[in-house]
């Protein structure tokens, strides 16, 4: 990652999901009953999605959902970006209520086993496709404005989504299904 303004927008961008992390986190600290809210959300929207069916069933399912997100992380520079700080905004706010929920019934070890195994690899992904998301609305204002070309980095920002962020999720997706399971047993 040597270019410069992709660091610049993935710092950007991991401060923001971070964040509203804490948000949701404290939020949920606070308002248990907006936390339980965003959990049946969560359970409906995702959870019933993708769990169910064998180990590379579930891998699958989590890869095709977590690549829908990243892909509208970095479509979302087409709305000035707007839209890829809300879904990321809204993705950590409910990241860190499920955290407090969660961790009100199980130890931290237990949170962290859920989490770190696969977000070691499904975080950076989510970050790096909001920070291309950025770089894309970026682009848009500066060809506006007479000074770029936004097909033409479009065209930069969608190769390095494939060489960035694919191998990310897709690593993430089957660390998901395969390990992060066995490490919650041994932590409960």
């Amino acid at each position: 990652m040597s270019d410069p303004t992709l660091k610049n927008a993935v710092i950007i961008i991991f401060l923001l999901f971070f964040s509203t992390i804490l948000v949701g986190w404290v939020g949920t600290a606070q308002h248990p009953d907006i936390g339980e809210e965003f959990m049946r959300l969560f359970e409906k929207q995702v959870g019933g999605q993708v769990m169910g069916g064998s180990a590379l069933e579930v891998a699958g399912k989590i890869f095709a959902n977590n690549l829908e997100a990243c892909v509208l992380l970095f479509l979302g520079g087409a709305s000035f970006g707007i839209l890829t700080i809300v879904i990321m905004s809204l993705n950590g706010i409910v990241i860190g209520a499920i955290m407090e929920l969660v961790h009100k019934q199980h130890s931290f070890t237990f949170v962290a086993a859920a989490i770190l195994p696969h977000g070691v690899f499904e975080i950076p992904g989510f970050v790096i496709a909001g920070a291309l998301g950025i770089m894309f609305s970026q682009s848009l204002v500066n060809e506006y404005y007479g000074s770029g070309d936004a097909s033409a980095e479009a065209q930069r920002l969608a190769h390095l989504f494939v060489l960035l962020v694919l191998p990310l999720i897709t690593v993430a997706a089957i660390v998901e299904a395969f390990i992060t399971p066995q490490i919650i047993q041994l932590v409960v």
